[in-house]
């Protein structure tokens, strides 16, 4: 075996004394995936541990790998991702997956925090109440502060028959789980990000929320480290197809600034005060 020392002593720390039945079994493929995916990925994908485990554990409910996900779970505590952060990916991965995706997974974190000796339910995270006003209301503030002024009307745009659908975005998805604690607003659009790449069809939602993420300081260094890391979870094709709209993304933002360089051109140069 050619199992790297750094691959080695990477793997201890996410398993320790734990050897996998695949060394006897297949025993080529583990040397290439190890020194792969926890080393040469490791040293490219500059990442801080605990954001490194909650980028891999969001790409896994994306792509639907619950056996991986468990797997993954003690590592990331053992890496010191925060019990609430893991629970609060769970938690809202649901607006873009849906219950019928995430259902293994939120019985399958509940399982490895019980066997970790975690008391369940852990405290309370939400910040808005039941009244559909109040979530209306924090859904707005929170699509402003992560997309812009242009989303405070958002929730009552669109097409008569479909408007509840954009407004339960903003009240559900934005008001019941953005505004929650435990993960910063930076957190959860690099969350978002990672289960729109993971499971793939959603490019046009991808560009949005990677130009969202840019917009609050995710940048496009960062994303691509985020993606790299991905790799040996998701694959290369929709890895590939997160690098695109990422590019996207960064050429819109740079589109709009320089519009808006124009604007103030054209506004400063017409103003008599400064002639």
């Amino acid at each position: 075996m050619a199992i790297t020392q750094f691959a080695h002593d990477f793997h201890e720390r996410m398993f320790p004394g734990y050897q996998s039945d695949f060394l006897r079994t297949d025993p080529e493929f583990i040397e290439r995936f190890d020194n792969f995916a926890f080393d040469e990925v490791i040293h490219q994908a500059e990442l801080d541990d605990p954001t490194r485990f909650m980028v891999i554990l969001a790409m896994l409910l994306g792509c639907q790998g619950v056996d991986e996900f468990t797997a993954m779970l003690p590592a990331a505590l053992n890496f010191g991702l925060e019990t609430v952060k893991i629970k609060e990916v769970v938690y809202q991965a649901v607006a873009y997956l849906g219950i019928g995706r995430v259902f293994p997974f939120l019985k399958a974190t509940n399982q490895a925090l019980e066997d970790a000796g975690i008391s369940l339910p852990l405290e309370p995270q939400t910040t808005t109440n039941s009244d559909e006003a109040s979530r209306l209301r924090s859904g707005i503030e929170a699509q402003v502060g992560i997309f812009g002024e242009n989303m405070a009307n958002f929730w009552q745009s669109g097409p008569q028959d479909s408007q509840h659908i954009n407004r339960w975005l903003t009240s559900n998805c934005f008001g019941d789980y953005y505004t929650r604690k435990g993960l910063s607003a930076k957190e959860r659009e690099l969350i978002t990000f990672c289960f729109l790449a993971a499971q793939g069809g959603a490019e046009p939602q991808l560009v949005s929320h990677a130009g969202a993420n840019l917009r609050i300081g995710n940048d496009k260094d960062f994303l691509i480290a985020v993606i790299s890391q991905g790799i040996p979870f998701i694959g290369y094709p929709r890895s590939l197809n997160a690098l695109r709209c990422l590019r996207q993304a960064a050429q819109d933002a740079q589109g709009e600034q320089g519009e808006q360089g124009k604007q103030t051109d054209t506004e400063s140069a017409s103003n008599p005060t400064n002639k």
